[in-house]
């Protein structure tokens, strides 16, 4: 496959992650957007890797996935404990963070 369509793919990935960002307002829904732009971001570096010879990019990746897994674990903790008290994680309904 050639590099223009690895990144056609990243990108329309990476769009459809933030539509999903900015539309739902399932915390669930938001935060599954939120990987998908990462993981967008992660066959970009992965293509332009390959595609110059450099290690520079799978190095990036190395250290999203890294960021990626850290953000599952507080993530989810976070939304399991505003379900816990609010039974509900609709990002309107919720304003723990509102001052």
């Amino acid at each position: 496959m050639p590099l223009p369509a690895y990144l056609v793919l990243g990108a329309l990935l990476f769009s459809l992650g933030a539509v999903g960002v900015l539309v739902r307002r399932n915390a669930l829904i938001v935060f599954m957007s939120i990987e998908l732009m990462l993981n967008a971001v992660n066959l970009t570096f992965v293509a332009l890797s390959r595609h110059l010879p450099s290690m520079d990019g799978q190095l990036a990746v190395f250290f999203t996935i890294v960021v990626a897994g850290v953000e599952v674990v507080v993530g989810l903790a976070i939304i399991v404990e505003i379900f816990r008290s609010r039974a509900t994680v609709d990002l309107d309904e919720v304003r723990l963070l509102r001052g």
